[in-house]
């Protein structure tokens, strides 16, 4: 007596019965991956943007040929660049010359004018009342000491904040995506006993029912990624091209990304589709 053996799905049927499950439902798809797209934009625009500001100053440099900078009458080379002071703007615009090339090269007399000094938070006050005394023992009252205005702290705190409260919003956006995919694959199953009581009544396994549904969920979420993705690199593109920058997405956050996409869809789709291959035919069938 010969034995039946359940159908073997090939990738491509799995991929074309989940799409079929998607274009049924149109309108919730979209509003599901809507959220995905939202947060997956929000990332990669804001890390994108700032990549983009770190290549227009790389590319600044290469501009200098032999990565050479003139400074008044000379030549000297670029070792590097400083990262940005929030708080000393005028460092941005300043080349930093060690001392002995200053003294030989540009006529420096070893008296600097400016000093700057950075110390913890506890022990501003402190250093402050020491500083001028330091720099100049002899005639400690010719010295001005200063600290960065409140306004350029705040705008510096502002800054950073407001970096952390995009990527935290997108983060929450792509939260509620995933929640959105989990519910409609829960509404989907409800909706569809009888068509899985078939599948199971006809031959198919549990496997491949549980295979079924996560490709929807799975599916569902890589459409709001790759619109996100879409959308994300239009905005860092627009965004850098009016201010002159050259637009730069690096590959590994698109990766990231997408892989980000794949873990949402596959957490979401879990739970949906062990419900479904756990509904006995019968049961299926007999729903209203």
């Amino acid at each position: 007596m010969n034995s039946l053996v359940p159908a073997r799905l090939r990738p491509r049927d799995v991929a074309r019965v989940g799409a079929a499950g998607l274009r049924a439902r149109t309108s919730r798809v979209v509003m599901s991956a809507l959220g995905i797209a939202i947060g997956i934009a929000t990332m990669i625009s804001v890390i994108g943007i700032s990549a983009s500001g770190q290549e227009q100053l790389l590319r600044q440099l290469d501009q200098l040929g032999t990565n050479l900078l003139r400074v008044g009458e000379r030549w000297f080379t670029v070792t590097g660049i400083l990262a940005s002071l929030p708080l000393a703007p005028e460092i941005d615009r300043a080349a930093l010359i060690g001392f002995p090339a200053a003294r030989e090269r540009l006529g420096f007399d070893g008296h600097p004018t400016t000093v700057y000094e950075r110390s913890s938070e506890e022990t501003v006050e402190q250093v402050r009342g020491m500083l001028a005394r330091t720099v100049s023992p002899e005639r400690p009252h010719e010295i001005a000491v200063s600290r960065p205005s409140d306004a350029l702290v705040a705008r510096a705190a502002a800054a950073g904040t407001f970096t952390n409260l995009l990527l935290g919003l997108g983060a929450v956006a792509l939260l509620v995506g995933g929640v959105g995919v989990a519910n409609t694959m829960v509404i989907s199953v409800l909706e569809r006993r009888k068509e899985i009581g078939l599948r199971r009544a006809l031959g198919a396994t549990r496997g491949q029912i549980r295979i079924q549904f996560l490709t929807e969920s799975l599916l569902l979420s890589v459409l709001g990624g790759v619109a996100g993705l879409a959308l994300g690199t239009l905005v860092t593109t627009g965004y850098a091209l009016s201010r002159g920058w050259p637009p730069t997405v690096p590959t590994w956050v698109l990766a990231s990304a997408l892989a980000a996409t794949l873990a949402v869809g596959a957490i979401a789709g879990i739970y949906p589709a062990i419900r479904a291959s756990r509904l006995a035919p019968t049961v299926a069938l007999a729903a209203s």
